[in-house]
């Protein structure tokens, strides 16, 4: 029931990048010392999000518009960070993951806010509070 919930699926799918990319800046900090080693990264929700929105239109029923299964989550795509190169090849700042790391946890409190306040309103609704 909560997946159907628009919200809900946005905290979902919030929290889901945030682990990704959180994951993503962990392995880049691992490979600091790698020579060769580019720095990833991951595209930004916003970009993730409104790329892999099935259809605009609400879906009533299983075949509406053309639906045939249940929505997935964004597919989340890794893009090369830009970085300055060091004599050994790799592209890895410490510093600027972790201003990255900084904003990743700021994405991921933000997306348990969201969902803590809908479920909240949703408790409110249904006169469970």
């Amino acid at each position: 029931m909560l997946n159907s919930i628009e919200i809900m699926r946005l905290a979902q799918g919030m929290a889901a990048h945030a682990g990704t990319r959180q994951a993503t800046i962990a392995q880049n900090v691992a490979q600091a010392d790698t020579p060769g080693y580019k720095a990833r990264d991951v595209v930004p929700f916003a970009q993730s999000y409104s790329e892999n929105d099935v259809a605009p239109l609400r879906r009533t029923r299983a075949g509406h518009l053309g639906f045939s299964g249940p929505t997935s989550q964004p597919e989340i795509q890794m893009i090369s960070s830009k970085g300055t190169e060091a004599p050994n090849g790799n592209t890895v700042s410490l510093e600027t993951e972790m201003v990255k790391s900084a904003e990743v946890r700021q994405q991921h409190e933000m997306a348990l806010s969201i969902y803590k306040s809908s479920l909240d309103i949703l408790r409110a609704s249904i006169g469970r509070r």
